[in-house]
Protein backbone atom coordinates (compact mmCIF):
# COMPACT_ATOMS: atom_id res chain seq x y z
CA UNK A 1 0.00 0.00 0.00
CA UNK A 2 1.39 3.10 -1.23
CA UNK A 3 1.53 6.47 1.64
CA UNK A 4 -1.34 8.66 -0.66
CA UNK A 5 -3.34 5.10 0.05
CA UNK A 6 -3.00 5.33 3.83
CA UNK A 7 -3.95 8.56 3.87
CA UNK A 8 -6.82 8.30 1.20
CA UNK A 9 -8.35 5.25 4.26
CA UNK A 10 -7.82 8.07 6.57
CA UNK A 11 -9.21 10.36 4.77
CA UNK A 12 -12.56 8.57 3.93
CA UNK A 13 -13.19 8.19 7.66
CA UNK A 14 -12.41 11.75 8.56
CA UNK A 15 -13.62 14.03 6.03
CA UNK A 16 -16.74 14.62 4.98
CA UNK A 17 -17.73 13.28 1.57
CA UNK A 18 -19.21 16.19 0.05
CA UNK A 19 -15.33 17.55 0.26
CA UNK A 20 -14.25 16.22 -3.40
CA UNK A 21 -10.83 16.46 -4.97
CA UNK A 22 -9.12 16.25 -8.40
CA UNK A 23 -6.81 13.08 -8.09
CA UNK A 24 -6.65 10.70 -5.01
CA UNK A 25 -3.13 11.57 -4.39
CA UNK A 26 -1.76 13.62 -1.33
CA UNK A 27 1.09 16.07 -2.28
CA UNK A 28 4.27 16.80 0.09
CA UNK A 29 6.04 19.25 -1.55
CA UNK A 30 5.50 22.05 -4.56
CA UNK A 31 7.84 24.51 -6.21
CA UNK A 32 7.88 25.93 -9.73
CA UNK A 33 5.67 24.20 -12.10
CA UNK A 34 5.61 21.04 -9.70
CA UNK A 35 4.11 18.89 -7.08
CA UNK A 36 5.21 16.30 -5.68
CA UNK A 37 3.19 13.52 -3.57
CA UNK A 38 3.88 11.70 -0.74
CA UNK A 39 5.30 8.19 -2.39
CA UNK A 40 7.82 10.93 -4.89
CA UNK A 41 6.09 10.90 -7.57
CA UNK A 42 6.03 14.47 -9.61
CA UNK A 43 3.17 15.95 -10.94
CA UNK A 44 3.12 19.08 -13.95
CA UNK A 45 1.52 21.50 -12.16
CA UNK A 46 -1.48 23.11 -15.01
CA UNK A 47 -4.00 23.74 -12.03
CA UNK A 48 -1.86 26.58 -9.65
CA UNK A 49 -4.23 25.96 -6.75
CA UNK A 50 -7.33 26.96 -9.24
CA UNK A 51 -5.12 30.15 -10.21
CA UNK A 52 -3.78 30.60 -6.96
CA UNK A 53 -0.02 30.26 -6.80
CA UNK A 54 0.57 32.68 -9.86
CA UNK A 55 3.86 33.06 -8.02
CA UNK A 56 4.99 29.52 -8.23
CA UNK A 57 4.32 27.34 -4.64
CA UNK A 58 6.39 28.07 -1.64
CA UNK A 59 7.83 31.50 -3.44
CA UNK A 60 11.01 32.51 -1.51
CA UNK A 61 9.89 36.06 -1.04
CA UNK A 62 6.19 34.92 0.56
CA UNK A 63 7.86 32.42 2.68
CA UNK A 64 10.54 34.70 3.92
CA UNK A 65 7.93 37.36 4.25
CA UNK A 66 5.18 34.59 6.32
CA UNK A 67 8.20 33.24 8.63
CA UNK A 68 8.83 37.14 9.74
CA UNK A 69 5.66 38.07 10.09
CA UNK A 70 4.53 34.62 12.50
CA UNK A 71 7.68 35.37 14.49
CA UNK A 72 6.51 39.38 15.00
CA UNK A 73 2.41 38.09 15.81
CA UNK A 74 0.20 35.95 13.88
CA UNK A 75 -3.62 38.16 14.98
CA UNK A 76 -4.91 41.17 16.41
CA UNK A 77 -7.71 41.47 14.21
CA UNK A 78 -7.28 45.06 12.47
CA UNK A 79 -10.85 46.09 13.63
CA UNK A 80 -9.41 46.00 17.11
CA UNK A 81 -5.59 46.46 16.84
CA UNK A 82 -4.02 47.59 13.90
CA UNK A 83 -1.22 47.02 11.96
CA UNK A 84 0.32 48.59 8.99
CA UNK A 85 0.44 45.63 6.63
CA UNK A 86 -3.20 46.15 5.84
CA UNK A 87 -2.49 49.74 5.13
CA UNK A 88 0.05 48.53 2.99
CA UNK A 89 -2.10 46.37 0.93
CA UNK A 90 -4.66 48.48 0.07
CA UNK A 91 -2.71 50.69 -0.86
CA UNK A 92 -1.17 48.20 -3.59
CA UNK A 93 -4.62 47.11 -4.67
CA UNK A 94 -5.34 51.23 -4.89
CA UNK A 95 -2.18 51.27 -7.05
CA UNK A 96 -2.47 48.13 -9.09
CA UNK A 97 -5.92 48.06 -10.04
CA UNK A 98 -7.38 50.44 -12.99
CA UNK A 99 -9.63 53.41 -12.54
CA UNK A 100 -8.10 57.26 -12.42
CA UNK A 101 -10.43 58.16 -9.31
CA UNK A 102 -9.90 58.40 -6.12
CA UNK A 103 -10.18 54.98 -4.45
CA UNK A 104 -10.35 52.91 -1.06
CA UNK A 105 -9.78 49.12 -0.41
CA UNK A 106 -11.37 46.64 2.31
CA UNK A 107 -9.81 43.12 3.01
CA UNK A 108 -11.61 40.02 3.51
CA UNK A 109 -10.55 36.00 3.92
CA UNK A 110 -11.86 34.71 0.29
CA UNK A 111 -13.45 35.54 -2.96
CA UNK A 112 -16.81 34.74 -1.92
CA UNK A 113 -16.56 36.98 1.08
CA UNK A 114 -15.25 40.15 -1.38
CA UNK A 115 -17.70 39.34 -3.61
CA UNK A 116 -20.75 39.84 -0.93
CA UNK A 117 -19.15 42.50 0.64
CA UNK A 118 -19.07 44.41 -3.22
CA UNK A 119 -22.60 43.73 -2.61
CA UNK A 120 -23.36 45.22 0.36
CA UNK A 121 -21.45 48.04 -0.92
CA UNK A 122 -22.98 48.46 -3.85
CA UNK A 123 -26.57 47.86 -2.35
CA UNK A 124 -25.72 50.17 0.66
CA UNK A 125 -24.28 53.37 -1.61
CA UNK A 126 -27.23 53.32 -3.88
CA UNK A 127 -30.17 52.23 -1.85
CA UNK A 128 -31.18 49.65 -4.24
CA UNK A 129 -32.05 45.65 -3.90
CA UNK A 130 -31.27 44.08 -7.49
CA UNK A 131 -28.02 42.58 -8.09
CA UNK A 132 -27.38 41.65 -12.01
CA UNK A 133 -25.01 38.54 -12.86
CA UNK A 134 -24.72 36.54 -16.28
CA UNK A 135 -25.28 32.94 -17.33
CA UNK A 136 -22.74 30.58 -16.44
CA UNK A 137 -20.89 32.65 -13.96
CA UNK A 138 -19.49 31.77 -11.11
CA UNK A 139 -19.15 33.73 -7.90
CA UNK A 140 -18.97 31.29 -4.86
CA UNK A 141 -20.37 28.94 -2.02
CA UNK A 142 -22.08 31.17 0.07
CA UNK A 143 -25.62 32.05 0.38
CA UNK A 144 -25.46 34.32 -1.64
CA UNK A 145 -23.12 33.82 -3.73
CA UNK A 146 -24.62 30.45 -4.77
CA UNK A 147 -27.54 32.62 -6.16
CA UNK A 148 -25.13 34.91 -8.06
CA UNK A 149 -23.20 31.51 -9.51
CA UNK A 150 -25.09 29.92 -12.51
CA UNK A 151 -24.32 25.97 -12.86
CA UNK A 152 -26.42 23.96 -10.18
CA UNK A 153 -24.63 20.66 -9.88
CA UNK A 154 -22.42 20.86 -7.64
CA UNK A 155 -22.48 24.35 -6.08
CA UNK A 156 -26.70 24.69 -5.69
CA UNK A 157 -28.20 21.55 -5.95
CA UNK A 158 -30.24 21.06 -3.09
CA UNK A 159 -28.93 23.72 -0.74
CA UNK A 160 -31.40 26.57 -1.21
CA UNK A 161 -33.52 28.38 -0.39
CA UNK A 162 -31.08 31.48 -1.82
CA UNK A 163 -31.00 35.06 -0.83
CA UNK A 164 -33.55 37.15 -3.50
CA UNK A 165 -33.16 39.78 -5.70
CA UNK A 166 -30.50 38.11 -8.07
CA UNK A 167 -31.65 38.63 -11.72
CA UNK A 168 -29.74 37.06 -14.38
CA UNK A 169 -28.91 38.29 -18.04
CA UNK A 170 -27.58 36.47 -21.46
CA UNK A 171 -23.67 36.45 -21.20
CA UNK A 172 -21.77 36.65 -24.66
CA UNK A 173 -20.46 33.30 -25.44
CA UNK A 174 -19.43 34.01 -29.09
CA UNK A 175 -18.57 29.86 -29.57
CA UNK A 176 -22.44 29.71 -28.60
CA UNK A 177 -24.65 32.95 -29.16
CA UNK A 178 -25.07 33.01 -32.86
CA UNK A 179 -21.77 34.79 -33.55
CA UNK A 180 -23.50 38.04 -31.83
CA UNK A 181 -20.78 40.73 -31.49
CA UNK A 182 -19.70 42.52 -28.45
CA UNK A 183 -22.52 45.50 -29.09
CA UNK A 184 -25.31 42.90 -29.82
CA UNK A 185 -24.52 40.84 -27.16
CA UNK A 186 -24.75 43.86 -24.74
CA UNK A 187 -27.88 45.06 -26.29
CA UNK A 188 -29.43 41.78 -25.58
CA UNK A 189 -28.66 41.47 -21.98
CA UNK A 190 -29.62 44.71 -21.26
CA UNK A 191 -32.89 44.48 -23.04
CA UNK A 192 -33.81 41.73 -20.63
CA UNK A 193 -32.13 43.98 -17.20
CA UNK A 194 -34.48 46.91 -18.52
CA UNK A 195 -37.57 44.63 -19.05
CA UNK A 196 -37.38 42.23 -16.30
CA UNK A 197 -35.46 44.53 -13.40
CA UNK A 198 -35.58 48.00 -14.65
CA UNK A 199 -32.88 49.92 -14.32
CA UNK A 200 -33.67 52.28 -11.32
CA UNK A 201 -34.00 48.68 -9.00
CA UNK A 202 -30.77 47.75 -10.09
CA UNK A 203 -27.74 48.22 -7.77
CA UNK A 204 -24.93 46.66 -9.34
CA UNK A 205 -23.74 44.53 -12.26
CA UNK A 206 -21.49 41.93 -11.21
CA UNK A 207 -19.18 40.17 -14.27
CA UNK A 208 -16.03 38.27 -13.98
CA UNK A 209 -13.95 40.10 -17.55
CA UNK A 210 -13.13 36.15 -18.68
CA UNK A 211 -15.79 33.59 -16.78
CA UNK A 212 -13.58 31.31 -14.69
CA UNK A 213 -15.99 27.86 -13.56
CA UNK A 214 -18.22 28.80 -16.14
CA UNK A 215 -16.35 27.82 -19.37
CA UNK A 216 -13.18 30.56 -19.38
CA UNK A 217 -15.33 32.37 -21.71
CA UNK A 218 -14.17 36.00 -23.25
CA UNK A 219 -16.82 38.22 -23.87
CA UNK A 220 -16.79 39.37 -27.44
CA UNK A 221 -14.78 42.73 -28.16
CA UNK A 222 -17.31 45.97 -26.70
CA UNK A 223 -19.39 43.57 -24.84
CA UNK A 224 -18.27 44.73 -21.33
CA UNK A 225 -17.64 48.39 -22.27
CA UNK A 226 -21.19 48.65 -23.18
CA UNK A 227 -22.26 47.01 -20.07
CA UNK A 228 -20.18 49.58 -18.17
CA UNK A 229 -21.36 52.06 -20.59
CA UNK A 230 -25.26 51.24 -19.60
CA UNK A 231 -24.48 51.01 -15.40
CA UNK A 232 -22.84 54.54 -15.33
CA UNK A 233 -25.59 55.54 -17.33
CA UNK A 234 -27.88 54.45 -14.75
CA UNK A 235 -26.77 54.92 -11.72
CA UNK A 236 -25.45 51.50 -11.58
CA UNK A 237 -22.47 50.39 -9.89
CA UNK A 238 -20.37 47.84 -12.56
CA UNK A 239 -18.19 45.38 -10.63
CA UNK A 240 -15.38 43.27 -11.67
CA UNK A 241 -14.65 39.58 -10.35
CA UNK A 242 -11.73 39.62 -10.53
CA UNK A 243 -11.16 36.91 -8.58
CA UNK A 244 -9.52 34.16 -11.14
CA UNK A 245 -7.80 36.97 -13.85
CA UNK A 246 -6.27 39.18 -11.92
CA UNK A 247 -2.93 39.41 -10.33
CA UNK A 248 -0.78 39.00 -13.79
CA UNK A 249 -3.15 35.95 -14.72
CA UNK A 250 -3.99 37.07 -18.31
CA UNK A 251 -1.04 38.77 -19.06
CA UNK A 252 -2.00 42.48 -17.81
CA UNK A 253 -2.55 42.61 -13.85
CA UNK A 254 -6.14 42.46 -14.37
CA UNK A 255 -8.03 41.31 -16.76
CA UNK A 256 -10.18 44.91 -17.00
CA UNK A 257 -7.46 46.71 -18.45
CA UNK A 258 -7.70 44.99 -22.23
CA UNK A 259 -10.44 46.95 -23.04
CA UNK A 260 -9.76 49.80 -20.95
CA UNK A 261 -12.52 49.22 -18.34
CA UNK A 262 -12.12 51.18 -15.02
CA UNK A 263 -15.07 49.12 -12.87
CA UNK A 264 -16.78 51.12 -10.24
CA UNK A 265 -15.49 48.24 -7.77
CA UNK A 266 -13.36 45.41 -8.16
CA UNK A 267 -13.29 41.82 -5.78
CA UNK A 268 -10.01 40.28 -5.67
CA UNK A 269 -8.50 37.08 -4.15
CA UNK A 270 -7.08 33.61 -5.06
CA UNK A 271 -3.34 34.94 -6.90
CA UNK A 272 -2.97 37.87 -4.42
CA UNK A 273 -2.21 36.13 -1.16
CA UNK A 274 0.60 33.42 -3.00
CA UNK A 275 -1.08 30.45 -1.59
CA UNK A 276 -2.32 32.16 1.70
CA UNK A 277 -6.36 33.16 2.28
CA UNK A 278 -6.84 36.76 1.39
CA UNK A 279 -9.31 38.94 -0.51
CA UNK A 280 -9.96 42.09 -1.43
CA UNK A 281 -12.94 44.83 -2.60
CA UNK A 282 -11.20 48.14 -4.30
CA UNK A 283 -13.01 51.27 -6.00
CA UNK A 284 -14.38 54.37 -6.16
CA UNK A 285 -13.82 56.54 -2.75
CA UNK A 286 -17.26 57.45 -2.75
CA UNK A 287 -18.85 53.98 -3.08
CA UNK A 288 -16.08 51.98 -0.43
CA UNK A 289 -16.83 55.10 2.01
CA UNK A 290 -20.56 55.24 1.85
CA UNK A 291 -20.73 52.59 4.43
CA UNK A 292 -21.04 53.35 7.97
CA UNK A 293 -18.14 52.26 9.90
CA UNK A 294 -17.59 48.81 11.47
CA UNK A 295 -20.43 47.99 8.20
CA UNK A 296 -17.56 46.63 6.96
CA UNK A 297 -14.86 43.84 8.30
CA UNK A 298 -14.22 40.33 9.83
CA UNK A 299 -12.21 38.61 12.38
CA UNK A 300 -9.87 37.32 10.06
CA UNK A 301 -9.80 39.92 7.08
CA UNK A 302 -6.60 40.92 6.35
CA UNK A 303 -4.95 38.77 8.61
CA UNK A 304 -1.68 39.64 9.37
CA UNK A 305 0.43 36.85 8.14
CA UNK A 306 -1.89 36.62 4.70
CA UNK A 307 -1.06 40.67 4.50
CA UNK A 308 2.65 39.76 4.71
CA UNK A 309 2.13 36.87 1.77
CA UNK A 310 0.76 39.17 -0.08
CA UNK A 311 2.60 42.40 -0.45
CA UNK A 312 5.87 39.62 -0.78
CA UNK A 313 3.57 38.38 -3.72
CA UNK A 314 2.86 41.09 -5.46
CA UNK A 315 6.99 41.75 -4.79
CA UNK A 316 7.45 38.91 -6.56
CA UNK A 317 5.32 39.89 -9.53
CA UNK A 318 7.01 42.84 -9.83
CA UNK A 319 10.02 41.94 -9.37
CA UNK A 320 9.97 38.70 -12.64
CA UNK A 321 7.19 40.79 -14.47
CA UNK A 322 4.90 37.91 -14.03
CA UNK A 323 2.35 40.03 -16.63
CA UNK A 324 4.79 39.22 -19.36
CA UNK A 325 5.70 35.50 -18.11
CA UNK A 326 1.77 34.99 -18.73
CA UNK A 327 1.96 36.81 -22.58
CA UNK A 328 4.72 33.91 -22.95
CA UNK A 329 2.69 31.48 -21.56
CA UNK A 330 0.30 32.05 -23.68
CA UNK A 331 2.60 32.60 -26.85
CA UNK A 332 3.70 28.59 -26.09
CA UNK A 333 0.25 27.01 -24.83
CA UNK A 334 -2.07 28.54 -27.26
CA UNK A 335 -0.49 27.85 -30.82
CA UNK A 336 0.14 24.34 -29.64
CA UNK A 337 -4.01 23.99 -28.81
CA UNK A 338 -4.99 25.56 -32.21
CA UNK A 339 -2.39 22.81 -34.06
CA UNK A 340 -4.21 20.28 -32.35
CA UNK A 341 -7.95 21.81 -33.04
CA UNK A 342 -6.61 21.76 -36.51
CA UNK A 343 -6.83 18.08 -36.56
CA UNK A 344 -9.55 17.04 -34.02
CA UNK A 345 -12.96 18.12 -34.85
CA UNK A 346 -13.92 17.80 -31.55
CA UNK A 347 -12.20 20.45 -30.15
CA UNK A 348 -15.10 23.38 -31.18
CA UNK A 349 -13.01 26.33 -29.40
CA UNK A 350 -9.73 27.31 -27.82
CA UNK A 351 -10.03 30.39 -25.93
CA UNK A 352 -8.44 32.69 -23.29
CA UNK A 353 -5.60 34.93 -22.64
CA UNK A 354 -2.41 34.86 -20.99
CA UNK A 355 -1.76 31.74 -18.57
CA UNK A 356 -5.79 31.57 -18.40
CA UNK A 357 -6.06 29.26 -21.42
CA UNK A 358 -9.01 26.57 -22.19
CA UNK A 359 -10.52 23.87 -25.36
CA UNK A 360 -13.96 23.17 -25.26
CA UNK A 361 -14.43 19.70 -26.60
CA UNK A 362 -17.63 18.64 -28.38
CA UNK A 363 -19.30 15.99 -30.36
CA UNK A 364 -18.07 16.27 -34.36
CA UNK A 365 -20.35 17.66 -36.05
CA UNK A 366 -22.20 20.05 -34.20
CA UNK A 367 -21.99 22.17 -30.56
CA UNK A 368 -23.30 19.19 -28.58
CA UNK A 369 -21.15 19.28 -25.42
CA UNK A 370 -18.96 16.50 -25.24
CA UNK A 371 -18.44 15.46 -21.36
CA UNK A 372 -17.54 12.54 -21.21
CA UNK A 373 -14.28 12.59 -23.48
CA UNK A 374 -13.42 15.87 -21.26
CA UNK A 375 -13.77 13.94 -18.21
CA UNK A 376 -11.80 10.90 -19.82
CA UNK A 377 -8.86 13.07 -21.28
CA UNK A 378 -8.37 14.91 -18.32
CA UNK A 379 -8.03 11.47 -16.19
CA UNK A 380 -5.08 10.53 -18.76
CA UNK A 381 -3.58 13.36 -18.05
CA UNK A 382 -3.36 12.84 -14.46
CA UNK A 383 -2.40 9.15 -15.16
CA UNK A 384 0.53 10.92 -17.24
CA UNK A 385 1.63 13.27 -14.07
CA UNK A 386 -0.53 16.63 -15.64
CA UNK A 387 -2.80 17.96 -13.04
CA UNK A 388 -5.73 19.25 -15.21
CA UNK A 389 -8.88 20.45 -14.68
CA UNK A 390 -12.29 20.82 -15.91
CA UNK A 391 -15.04 23.70 -15.80
CA UNK A 392 -18.05 24.61 -17.72
CA UNK A 393 -21.47 24.75 -17.29
CA UNK A 394 -21.91 21.38 -19.41
CA UNK A 395 -18.53 20.11 -18.17
CA UNK A 396 -16.80 19.55 -21.24
CA UNK A 397 -14.24 22.42 -20.91
CA UNK A 398 -10.72 21.27 -20.51
CA UNK A 399 -8.90 24.78 -18.27
CA UNK A 400 -5.36 25.48 -18.19
CA UNK A 401 -3.61 27.66 -15.08
CA UNK A 402 -0.13 26.79 -14.98
CA UNK A 403 1.93 29.09 -12.26
CA UNK A 404 3.33 32.13 -14.38
CA UNK A 405 7.14 30.83 -13.22
CA UNK A 406 6.63 27.36 -14.79
CA UNK A 407 9.29 26.62 -17.02
CA UNK A 408 9.24 26.66 -20.79
CA UNK A 409 10.40 23.14 -20.55
CA UNK A 410 7.90 21.96 -18.12
CA UNK A 411 5.17 23.67 -19.95
CA UNK A 412 6.05 21.92 -23.37
CA UNK A 413 6.21 18.85 -21.60
CA UNK A 414 3.02 19.44 -20.02
CA UNK A 415 1.55 20.30 -23.94
CA UNK A 416 3.23 16.88 -24.60
CA UNK A 417 1.30 14.62 -22.37
CA UNK A 418 -2.27 16.41 -23.35
CA UNK A 419 -1.07 16.05 -27.06
CA UNK A 420 -1.24 12.29 -26.68
CA UNK A 421 -4.18 12.38 -24.02
CA UNK A 422 -5.98 13.50 -26.84
CA UNK A 423 -5.08 11.71 -29.69
CA UNK A 424 -5.68 8.46 -27.79
CA UNK A 425 -8.73 9.11 -25.72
Amino acid sequence: MSVSDDIHKRRVAAVARGVGSTIPFYIEKAGGGTLTDVDGREWLDFASGIAVTNVGNAAPKVVEAVRAQVERFTHTCFMVAPYESYVAVCEQLIELTPGSFEKRAALFNSGAEAVENAVKIARHATGRPAVVVFDHAYHGRTNLTMALTAKNMPYKHRFGPFAPEVYRAPMSYPLRDGGLDGAEAARKAIDVIEKQVGADNVAAVLIEPIQGEGGFIVPAPGFLPAIAAWASANGVVFIADEIQTGFCRTGQWFASEDEGLEPDLITTAKGMGGGLPIAGVVGRADLMDAVHAGGLGGTYGGNPVACAAALAAIETMRDLDLASAAQRIASILKPALVALAENDQGIADVRGRGAMIAVELVVPGGLDPDAARTAAVSQACHAAGLLTLTCGTYGNVLRFLPPLVISDEDLRRGIDILTTALRND
